[in-house]
């Protein structure tokens, strides 16, 4: 018996018979109608599914509950505890009309007359995410409050069409007045605040009903994403600020809520207030907190709006007693200053940092305090790195060789191979002599203008002889002299321009960095990139962290000669005072031209460390030079300071292992 004939006549019948070749393959407009029809139908009975399951959460997200963020030292034990919230809600009736205007401006200008969501702002922001790019943007007012206060900051496909349809179903619960006005209380704006009421206060120092249209443009403009538009984080963000205030207030005007009078007044760009210092973070401590953060910014899924709502738990790679006997070297050393009495003992800054071969900072010294100098010394890169740039120069050459003719091949050298250590020599190129711009043929001086005959390239090292250095670099190849030293581990961009002198360290790279590149001599020419997080977790939960792996960059033959020159410099030459550290040291003194800056940067087993001293004007910022520190001969150059930090910390690390 047969069934029912009906399905079969609704089933289509493809391919299609009666037809030749490809046409039978190409279905018909009834066809496609049914098949477009049937997709529409499925998808829209699937959005009301799952429109009328989607209930308005009962409770907001609890920011006041959030817990503070807390550092660990690398042991466990805790460091510090920062990043409470910061909150307190503002009734919109607070809020100036004019400051409300600047937000909707920015943010949603038709936020009083849409149903509470961007239909094509919401395929803009799929399509993005789909195709992997940026997913800033795409939504309303009211989806960005329901995503603040009732979801996540995740950026998927269902956390998006659940945004939607809270979104409806909110418009049409709650007056717009009272979405922008929770909108306005749970929105993020940087430096740890959360509504627009603390956010005055942090940038301005005033209640939010005291802010003018201009600062309220800029407070707007932090909406889009404070960690690009606070001035207070670089020179780029305070461009991106200022361009994104004036857009903002053009805008105002544009949708008639600024006339252009009033605009026409607000010329200067509101400049906020600088951002306060936890009061916790006394002493080197600030700085701890301060390098592991932006470790944390960099290398997780972490972004700071959410590291702002606390609760994280990081462990850091920081060593207690590391970190205790380095402050105490620096500040013991600094301690035979006498600034009061020596104007040449005035605005001295020291910077230190203590890496080991694989890439953990283990301590560091940052300046006298955290609450007093905000700046982190350890991770300056404006002192030149002097003669201890030195080993650089030599492991390019020992890697790449030298080009003494133009056309001909490249010569490999060796630590025997034989340059003229006399003073003021004069420097050639592959074409001749190097002629400055005066149409002076440049000569290289050593120090005290001593000349030192035929001296190996490892003795030059070794002995810190200015002349033969400077040549070995024109004869390598000041770019390849530079792409060994970003190889070891310093950053391209504190290199500077590659001039002769460049050889002799007018780069300027910090301590942490100095100490990471030395690590990769004594790691036999592997090289971990320097690291301050080790492990994250929120609440238990771990949140992957990227950690650098060892690469080879030097070849083990180049970074062993390199060792070797090193361990020379104290056996028997210009570091001999750190002989006393132990029978395994190597490292190297650098002095900067114009005696403006003193380094040591040396290791001992595993653990790197360099230590940076210069004094700088505070007004101009400018290097000032070293002469008659710490009461020494006006004519003396450079400064054993650095080595006795060096010293000191190192005595009392390996007392303590």
């Amino acid at each position: 018996m047969r069934g029912p004939r009906w399905p079969r006549k609704l089933r289509p019948v493809y391919p299609r018979p009666g037809r030749q070749g490809f046409r039978r393959w190409i279905p018909s407009w009834r066809q496609v109608l049914g098949l477009f029809s049937t997709v529409v139908g499925t998808v829209a009975a699937l959005v009301a599914v799952m429109y009328a399951r989607t209930d308005i959460p009962a409770d907001l997200n609890a920011f006041a509950t959030q817990q503070d963020n807390v550092y660990y030292w690398a042991d466990g034990t805790e460091m510090a505890r920062t990043g409470e919230i910061n909150r307190q809600d503002a009734d919109l009736d607070k809020v100036p009309e004019q400051v409300r205007w600047a937000v909707l401006a920015a943010e949603n200008q038709t936020f009083y007359s849409d149903s509470g969501i961007s239909p094509s702002g919401m395929v803009r922001a799929v399509t993005r995410m789909v195709t992997g790019g940026s997913t800033q943007g795409g939504s309303t007012i009211t989806q960005q409050y329901v995503k603040n206060a009732y979801l996540n900051q995740e950026q998927t496909f269902t956390r998006k069409l659940t945004e939607m349809f809270i979104a409806i179903k909110l418009d049409n619960r709650m007056s717009k007045d009272d979405i922008l006005e929770g909108y306005l209380n749970t929105s993020w704006f940087g430096r740890g605040t959360y509504g627009i009421q603390r956010a005055s206060h942090a940038y301005y120092g005033k209640d939010v009903s005291q802010l003018n249209v201009s600062e309220g443009a800029f407070l707007a403009s932090l909406l889009k994403g404070a960690g690009l538009y606070d001035p207070a984080l670089g020179r780029k963000n305070h461009e991106r600020a200022v361009e994104r205030w004036g857009w903002i207030l053009d805008r105002m005007v544009d949708g008639g809520k600024l006339s252009k009078e009033e605009r026409a007044r607000y010329t200067s760009f509101p400049e906020p207030k600088a951002p306060p210092r936890p009061a916790g973070l006394t002493g080197q401590t600030g700085y701890l907190v301060e390098t592991a953060r932006a470790y944390v910014s960099a290398h997780t899924p972490v972004t700071e709006k959410d590291f702002d709502l606390g609760g994280y738990q990081i462990r850091t790679t920081f060593q207690k007693n590391a970190m205790a006997a380095l402050t105490k070297a620096a500040e013991d050393v600094k301690g035979g200053l006498d600034p009061d009495k020596r104007a040449s003992d005035k605005d001295v800054r020291i910077g230190a940092a203590s890496v080991t071969t694989d890439g953990r900072i283990v301590a560091l010294y940052g300046g006298p305090g955290y609450l007093q100098q905000g700046f982190n010394d350890a991770n300056s890169s404006v002192v030149p790195a002097g003669t201890a740039f030195a080993p650089f120069v030599y492991a390019a050459a020992l890697r790449d060789g030298v080009q003494l003719e133009r056309g001909k091949p490249r010569t490999p050298v060796s630590p025997a191979t034989v340059y003229n250590g006399d003073n003021k020599v004069s420097l050639r190129t592959p074409e001749g002599p190097y002629w400055d711009r005066s149409g002076k043929i440049v000569k290289a001086v050593n120090d005290g203008g001593k000349s030192w005959g035929k001296v190996t390239l490892k003795e030059a090292v070794a002995q810190s002889v200015n002349t033969p250095v400077m040549q070995l670099g024109m004869d390598v190849g000041l770019d390849r002299v530079g792409k060994a030293a970003v190889d070891a581990g310093l950053l391209e961009s504190s290199l500077g321009t590659k001039l002769p002198a460049f050889s002799l360290g007018t780069a300027t790279p910090s301590a942490i960095r100095m100490a990471g590149a030395y690590g990769t001599f004594a790691a036999r020419g592997l090289h971990s990139e320097p690291f301050s997080v080790d492990r994250l977790s929120r609440n238990g939960n771990e949140v992957p962290v990227e950690k650098p792996k060892a690469e080879r960059v030097l070849p083990q033959p180049v970074a062993v000669a390199v060792d070797d020159a090193l361990r020379e410099a104290v056996r028997r030459g210009s570091a001999t005072a750190a002989r006393a550290a132990g029978a395994d040291a190597a490292g190297k003194p650098g002095t900067g031209q114009g005696n403006k800056s003193a380094w040591f940067a040396g290791y001992r087993g595993k653990v790197s460390t360099a230590v940076s001293l210069s004094r700088i004007d505070p007004r101009t910022q400018e290097l000032l030079p070293l002469d008659g520190l710490g009461g020494a001969p006006k004519d003396a150059t450079g400064s054993t300071y650095p080595l006795d930090i060096w010293m000191k910390y190192m005595a009392k690390a390996q007392a303590q292992h």
